[in-house]
């Protein structure tokens, strides 16, 4: 790379996951945070079916507007590829698109399955390009909630009752003991709480497993725990420095037609207001900011990540998720925790990108 000239900066998002939305608010965010004096963005959005088409990047039609969410469709732009070493090519000879070529770094903000999993990560490895954010185990790890928290158990991290229902498999009846009522019924490889169930009857467990493998056929069923839901923000260290944690941040619902932050309430109601920092005890933050770091190394974490937990009314702390590509949208509590911990959204990009085109690609 020239460091005479722009950092070329491919910002990958949409995609085929059910989060496909919520991506594309993301970007729309990004654009318009990336300082075009230091950056050259290529703005690549991938339809639902997987197609990749280079948009117009502007971050107006990827804003959420009221309940309409923003969508990348093969009229976006015109198709193009990601061939080796990192050129971006166009499919369509006539299209004329001028100005395609080498781009120094991929920011791959992608959320869900066909994304934060570890695929396009794997691709990028295969063509050498470097890339924002976790490797291929650690994006597949973190995607999955069984393969989550059996490293999260095995690093000695509090987790909460759990079990996994794989394809086919029904729901062990030794379980309800165990678990108890309420449970949340999930889909292991999702997020944006698509597909999520509460269940606070048996008699409706069968019909919220059956709404969550619509999403995926593997399920998790977690018992509920009472207590407040307070995020935590994590990067690579500097230069190859230790982990970093944000100050936390709590959500608190004003409203929800579900009882519990489910997408409508994330996302299209207005319904949640945030503590930042979170009213705690300083001894309480500082074991969720030192959870939070040793989550993100437990799963080999790279480049960022926000780490959930729930806090009881007794202070006790339980990890919910990991996330390894948190929402970059005007909401998301991931750049405001850092913005809140001193560093503004824009820096905060410009650190991740920096941080990956250190790093570059291969075995690290």
């Amino acid at each position: 790379m020239n460091s005479a000239r722009k950092i070329r900066v491919a910002v990958v998002f949409g995609g085929r996951s059910t989060e496909h939305a919520i991506s594309a608010v993301s970007a729309g965010s990004v654009f318009a945070a990336l300082d075009p004096d230091e950056f050259e963005v290529v703005p690549i959005g991938i339809t639902r079916e997987g197609h990749w088409v280079l948009t117009s990047g502007d971050p107006a039609g990827l804003a959420l507007e009221g309940r309409t969410l923003p969508e990348v469709t093969e009229g976006s732009g015109s198709a193009v590829a990601l061939w080796g070493g990192g050129t971006v090519v166009a499919l369509d000879a006539t299209a004329g698109m001028p100005g395609l070529g080498d781009v120094d770094v991929v920011l791959p903000l992608l959320h869900g399955p066909y994304g934060e999993d570890g695929t396009i990560q794997g691709l990028l490895e295969m063509a050498g390009v470097p890339y924002v954010g976790a490797g291929v185990f650690a994006s597949a790890a973190g995607m999955d909630k069984e393969f989550t928290r059996k490293l999260l158990a095995a690093a000695g991290l509090p987790i909460g009752p759990w079990t996994v229902l794989r394809p086919g498999q029904e729901f062990d009846e030794a379980d309800k003991e165990r678990l108890g009522l309420p449970v949340f019924v999930k889909p292991a490889r999702g997020g944006s709480s698509i597909g999520i169930s509460k269940v606070t009857d048996w008699a409706d467990l069968d019909a919220a497993i059956a709404h969550a493998r619509a999403a995926d056929p593997k399920v998790v069923i977690e018992a509920a725990i009472v207590g407040r839901e307070v995020e935590c923000g994590v990067l690579e260290g500097e230069h190859g420095g230790a982990p970093e944690a944000s100050l936390c941040s709590e959500i608190r619902m004003v409203r929800s037609a579900s009882g519990w932050y489910d997408f409508d309430t994330k996302y299209l109601d207005d319904a949640c207001e945030y503590d930042l920092p979170a009213h705690l005890p300083a001894e309480v933050t500082a074991k969720l900011q030192d959870y939070a770091v040793r989550a993100f190394t437990a799963l080999d974490c790279a480049g960022l990540a926000r780490v959930d937990f729930f806090v009881t009314p007794e202070l006790d702390v339980y990890i919910n998720e990991i996330n390894t590509m948190p929402g970059f949208t005007p909401i998301s509590q991931f750049p405001q925790m850092w913005a809140a911990s001193g560093l503004p959204y824009p820096k905060l990009v410009s650190r991740l990108i920096r941080t990956a085109l250190r790093k570059g690609t291969g075995l690290r």
